[in-house]
């Protein structure tokens, strides 16, 4: 008989380990100031065989938080209830009603581990959501760039098309202006009025962002310049812009029109030699005349 008492005790103290983490005793219960004993602890608990047909004959309650108002939670009275059994069928040596609670108690723990299985899998659900909504946001940022970069594009070859065709109206404009030379009055007052219309349509063409191509003095490039010729120059050095045949412009830092040019081949002049410089490094053999 002490062998087996041994035995159960063995076993209630694994299944205790196994399954503490489901249920918590109080400290104070009357179960623990009795110490299991099974002469005083017979006189208050209830019948294993009542129990087991409340269980049947009842629908598992639902126990509501009124602190957080989660439901679905199973009474920890039940349980607490259940492992009291437990240990009283382990004390009393009731092989019957130990198998019947070990397999309640194991159907408990495969529910526990369904449960963290589904707790595991919707928590993958939700980061697999939350790395497909930065994936879209990501996406709707790209094309909304991408739109706004064509659109952009749009507007600029529609503004190239119409200014492009009103550039020809600032070279009559230029030639005009080279042109007229006011001696008298009325030629003065036509002068007057043209510098008042021109000054208009220039800064008609500046407020759409259109820039004048900076020509003579400037290194030639050929992304901005068209040289039409080269020619020797005295003031100008090499490769640099010495005249503007027709002016260039630029919409917002593109090419409408490239400047055309004469560039700088430089002076043309060529060195001579120092002579002294010459001796030094190649130095002559003197003839007997010399000496």
């Amino acid at each position: 008989m002490a062998g087996a008492v041994s035995c159960w005790n063995h076993q209630f103290k694994t299944l205790e380990l196994k399954f503490t983490p489901l249920f918590t005793i109080p400290q104070n219960s009357l179960r623990r100031r009795c110490k299991f004993n099974p002469n005083v602890a017979v006189g208050f608990r209830p019948s294993f065989k009542s129990f087991l047909r409340s269980k049947h004959s009842q629908e598992p309650q639902i126990h509501e938080s009124k602190s957080d108002g989660k439901a679905g939670q199973r009474p920890l009275l039940d349980l607490k209830a259940l492992v009291g059994m437990y240990k009283e069928a382990v004390y009393d040596n009731n092989e019957e009603a130990v198998s019947e609670i070990e397999a309640m108690l194991q159907k408990l723990e495969s529910e526990k581990i369904e449960l963290v299985q589904k707790v595991a899998a919707l928590s993958a659900e939700i980061a697999s959501g939350k790395e497909r909504s930065i994936r879209l946001q990501a996406d709707f940022e790209n094309h909304r760039k991408q739109s706004e970069k064509k659109q952009l594009r749009l507007t600029t070859n529609a503004q190239e098309e119409v200014i492009g065709s009103l550039l020809t109206i600032v070279d009559k404009f230029e030639k005009a202006k080279q042109q007229v030379i006011p001696e008298t009055e009325k030629g003065k007052k036509i002068d007057t009025s043209y510098q008042g219309i021109y000054k208009q349509f220039v800064e008609i063409m500046r407020s759409l962002n259109v820039s004048v191509v900076e020509t003579v003095g400037k290194p030639f490039d050929p992304l901005f310049h068209e040289a039409v010729s080269r020619e020797e120059s005295q003031q100008f050095k090499e490769g640099i812009v010495m005249e503007e045949i027709q002016r260039g412009f630029l919409l917002r830092g593109r090419v409408l029109r490239p400047a055309l040019v004469k560039v700088s081949k430089g002076s043309g002049l060529k060195k001579v030699p120092n002579t002294r410089d010459e001796a030094i490094g190649h130095p002559t053999v003197s003839s007997g005349a010399d000496k």
